[in-house]
């Protein structure tokens, strides 16, 4: 039985659809390209995962069929489609069902940043060890991970989903649910013009 669930958010790189707030400065095109790019790396780090634990790692699409996420990343993959709703009714389905499926651990990541390692991968879950939830804090207020042990709903009520405030008001939620939690390091998500300051696109190849 599989215990742990790495399931990865994210949607099929079309130009015009995919990043449109990059597009000012990178294109359609580029922008679609930049998300493809990170989008291969991070499931490539999900992936070595498995070699070191008994790890599930599933993709969650949105806006595009399996038909064209398997002719992207292969057929090899789990690939599940997102329901409809806010990005926080999406991810408390996603750990709801994970966990009705009887995984003991989960977590979801996007693909925005680059810096997300398995190593750091690999330390939520062991965090979720004991402890009940585990958030990776962005840079820009959002957060890149968030991994529980089971499904907590609340956690995803009355979120401004885009804004500054997510990590903080998701963690006053937990703490006022009196949850143990574990914060792993602040990395940047890659959405705006000013976040490709220094990227380097070509370590994403």
């Amino acid at each position: 039985m599989i215990s742990e669930k790495l399931i990865v958010f994210t949607r099929y790189p079309e130009p015009g659809i995919t990043k449109t707030r990059l597009i000012p400065v990178l294109g359609k095109a580029g922008a679609a390209n930049l998300h493809r790019l990170m989008a291969q790396r991070t499931i490539a780090r999900a992936l070595s995962l498995q070699n070191s634990r008994q790890l599930s790692v599933e993709i969650h699409h949105t806006g595009d069929s399996q038909q064209q996420m398997q002719d992207w990343l292969g057929t090899d993959l789990i690939y599940q489609n997102q329901i409809d709703g806010d990005l926080g009714a999406r991810m408390a389905a996603a750990f709801q069902n994970s966990f009705d499926s009887g995984v003991d651990k989960v977590a979801i990541i996007g693909t925005d940043c680059p810096d997300l390692k398995a190593e750091i991968l690999a330390q939520a879950f062991d965090e979720l060890s004991d402890r009940d939830l585990v958030l990776g804090p962005a840079k820009d207020g959002g957060y890149y991970l968030i991994g529980m042990r089971r499904a907590i709903p609340e956690l995803f009520e009355g979120i401004k989903w885009g804004t500054s405030e997510v990590f903080a008001s998701t963690r006053a939620i937990a703490q006022n649910l009196s949850l143990n939690i574990a914060v792993l390091p602040i990395l940047a998500d890659i959405d705006l013009p000013e976040d490709l300051l220094g990227l380097d696109i070509n370590i994403l190849q």
